[in-house]
């Protein structure tokens, strides 16, 4: 069954927003003038969450298409770990608790109470197939990070959790009979009538688009971080899923949360680094530029309080200092712990000159996780028949306003198996043979001359940073909407030949839900910090903000 509002009880009725004028395709389709490939399940995404789903599917066929390489995603990146209750004196209930409080009251308890107690399971599968954890002995070794009451984050290599589950996970997929893999594919938009989703167009490199056709298809795309100046997203995280979805007539919510990661190397001309949450966690101190360790002014967890705190509390301290950045200090910590637990961040350091012992670090907060995103159910199933989806690219109801730190790797391997298991059986029950479907679009009069992508892009993601950052303001918001919708006006509307091209018109549609939503909603509430409006209203706002495309236009 189709996603519906019963899930939504707890809440008031869900505002629906109008969303992005954008055409239905973004390029030609007539099945007959182009290859045609047919398979059960079709995954869009080679991450965590994609690769777990095609480990679910038992002896269904399934492709899965990736962008980049298979190892370009924001799993293989991810420095944090995975949260699971492991330890003796830790229980499912604290987890979700301390999951519930970070969600600013938007979480549903039910996905929340799921995904906690799937946790260790999800975990012990990861080890079974050659992931290796950290270890204090023979135990598995538990860190604790901002936000969560008892040392729960399962961490591998230190501060590389996502290479080395990557790894296992990776190898573990490769060898799958039943499952093939496209690597440098780019998918271009979602095959649908408005009611269903049949598959997708696909680019190969060195191939025109062709069409593949799926019994079921699972999006497990990523988030949308590029859409911003500052970011710890690697380039591949577009918001490509967030923006087909949309066009397809999915259902796309709360798109105006997204996380910011407190630290993030800030070295001017500089690519931006993560700095992990857990160096806050072993005991690191955030200063000013005055050597003032100013978290005390703001929460009582100091730097353990859930990221949004720790990132408004730096842009308000950078304000206040009026200084570019802020530091972490680890002069007070034992060398050889940094060294053995952080080998990343030490070497990080080094490249720049910088001594992480003597030496404070500059961090700042940076774009990092899209809280928002295509509604999915309990067993990640979307508004449009034939299309689940899971991991980062979802609105699942685990993350709420704010997600907790690393239950995100959690989220994907859980929903991975979910929407895998959920579409393999769904296979098995209405077995019926593929075939191409009469669905053609002719584009309109689309324009073709050249104009510099780059140039827009890095407009609109300077323009996030300024407008839809940290901090929001009703009258900027205004202003950034009325910017994008000027570039979306010939932008949309233009026919490009390139995954550079569509990737803009994806970084268009999902920004421009991004700055409707935030100026929707009149309050703060998690990550999204309305300077205009600083109060939680739960009487006006404990509601979802939906985004969802006529399926007839």
């Amino acid at each position: 069954m189709p996603v519906t509002d019963a899930k939504q009880s707890l809440f008031r009725e869900p505002i629906r927003a109008s969303g992005p004028d954008s055409p239905r395709y973004v390029v030609e389709i007539d099945p007959k003038r182009m290859a045609n490939f047919f398979t059960d399940v079709l995954i869009i995404g080679g991450g965590l969450a994609g690769l777990r789903a095609a480990n679910a599917v038992g002896d269904a066929s399934a492709l899965v298409i990736t962008k980049d390489e298979i190892r370009q995603s924001n799993s293989n990146y991810a420095q944090g770990g995975i949260a699971s209750v492991w330890g003796p004196d830790d229980r499912f209930e604290s987890h979700v608790e301390d999951t519930l409080r970070a969600g600013g009251s938007l979480c549903h308890p039910e996905v929340v109470e799921m995904v906690v107690r799937d946790a260790p399971e999800r975990v012990r599968e990861l080890i079974e197939w050659g992931t290796q954890f950290d270890r204090q002995g023979e135990e598995l070794a538990l860190g604790r990070e901002g936000g969560h009451s008892h040392q729960r984050i399962i961490h591998a290599l230190g501060d590389a959790t996502g290479r080395e589950i990557m790894r296992a996970v990776i190898e573990r997929t490769r060898a799958l009979e039943n499952v093939a893999i496209w690597e440098r594919a780019f998918t271009i938009d979602l095959i649908s009538d408005g009611q269903r989703c049949y598959g997708a167009v696909v680019l190969r490199q060195g191939q025109p688009p062709a069409l593949v056709w799926a019994q079921q298809t699972i999006l497990c795309t990523g988030g949308c971080g590029q859409a911003y100046r500052e970011t710890t997203n690697p380039p591949v995280a577009t918001g490509d899923g967030h923006a087909l979805a949309f066009r397809a007539g999915a259902r796309v919510r709360d798109m105006e949360f997204m996380q910011f990661h407190p630290t993030v190397l800030y070295i001017a001309g500089s690519s931006r680094t993560l700095v992990t949450e857990a160096i806050r966690g072993a005991g690191a101190h955030l200063v000013d530029c005055h050597g003032y360790r100013f978290m005390q002014d703001y929460d009582s967890r100091l730097e353990l309080a859930p990221r949004d705190v720790v990132s408004q509390a730096i842009v308000r301290q950078m304000a206040r200092t009026q200084h570019p950045c802020v530091y972490l200090s680890l002069r007070h910590m034992d060398p050889q712990v940094v060294q053995k637990e952080f080998p990343g961040f030490a070497a990080t350091c080094k490249k720049f000159g910088l001594d992480p012992m003597s030496d404070p670090i500059p961090v700042r907060p940076g774009a990092h996780y899209m809280i928002g995103g295509v509604e999915t159910d309990i067993d990640g199933r979307t508004s449009l028949e034939g299309l689940w989806a899971a991991g980062e690219v979802t609105s699942s109801g685990l993350h709420g306003a704010n997600r907790l730190a690393s239950n995100s790797l959690l989220e994907g391997l859980v929903f991975g198996a979910r929407a895998g298991e959920r579409a393999a059986e769904i296979v098995r029950q209405h077995p019926h043979p593929l075939r191409a479907l009469p669905i053609r679009w002719a584009a309109p009069d689309y324009s073709r001359e050249p104009f510099d992508i780059v140039d827009i892009r890095n407009s609109v993601k300077s323009l996030m940073w300024r407008s839809v950052g940290v901090e929001r303001h009703g009258e900027k918001l205004r202003e950034a909407l009325h910017t994008v919708r000027g570039y979306s006006r010939y932008v949309l509307q233009h026919a490009f030949d390139s995954p550079e091209g569509w990737e803009l018109q994806n970084l268009l549609t999902v920004a421009a839900m991004m700055i409707e939503a935030a100026l929707v909603r009149e309050e703060s509430r998690g990550v999204h910090l309305r300077v205009d409006f600083p109060e939680t209203d739960d009487q006006r706002w404990r509601r979802h903000i939906v985004f969802q495309r006529d399926a007839q236009s």
